[in-house]
């Protein structure tokens, strides 16, 4: 069971992430106020760090409610998935991205800084890192292999692609497979270190 310090900040992540994917849906719907409610929602399910976002607000609510973690495997996939969504954003998009207003400022600091970081020191501080072994780091891959099959499917049919690493007309095909491999050994060299760390904790 987990402590109740822990479930409140395990509510606290759902509320930040809750809050902030909210943030990028207005700040969307100022930029662009021709797009319908639906339409904004079908635009933003094309990124990662949206879906990544409402994975951690789904997981880290059930967290606070229930008390108890459901799988450790789990828990640490999406830790591991949120924290690199804020890594490879602040090294390779940041540059790039620009904000109009104060609530897309708020929206892009939320998703890709406030939220893992959050996420990263609540797994450190209470995750559990029972049954953590390199076949959970390879688990830990089909997420965003996954994502990336779906990134190519819907810039094939909608012409969008939402990351410069999955636009084959940007980079090509080769492009975006060199890409796609570069990013998976980055995934699985992180999980094999979140692993490493579980271990050391649960032995200290």
């Amino acid at each position: 069971m987990l402590s109740p310090p822990a479930r409140a900040v395990a509510a606290l992540i759902a509320l930040a992430a809750a809050v902030s994917l909210a943030a990028q849906f207005v700040a969307v719907g100022l930029d662009h106020p021709e797009y319908s409610h639906g339409e904004t929602l079908w635009r933003l399910a094309r990124y990662f760090t949206i879906l990544t976002n409402l994975m951690v607000a789904g997981t880290y609510a059930a967290l606070a409610l229930r008390g108890r973690v459901g799988s450790p495997v789990w828990l640490g996939g999406v830790t591991l998935w949120i924290v690199i969504t804020g890594v490879v954003y602040h090294l390779l998009l940041a540059a790039t991205d620009t904000h109009d207003t104060a609530v897309s400022w708020y929206a892009n600091i939320g998703l890709h800084s406030v939220v893992p970081g959050l996420v990263a020191l609540w797994w450190l501080a209470a995750g559990p890192r029972e049954g953590l072994g390199i076949n959970a780091a390879l688990l830990w891959l089909l997420w965003p292999l996954l994502y990336v099959c779906y990134a190519l499917l819907r810039g094939q049919i909608d012409g969008t692609y939402p990351y410069f690493f999955t636009d084959p007309t940007r980079i090509g095909w080769q492009g975006v497979g060199m890409w796609t491999l570069i990013l998976a050994g980055a995934f699985f060299a992180a999980g094999l270190l979140q692993i490493a760390l579980a271990r050391l904790l649960r032995n200290r």
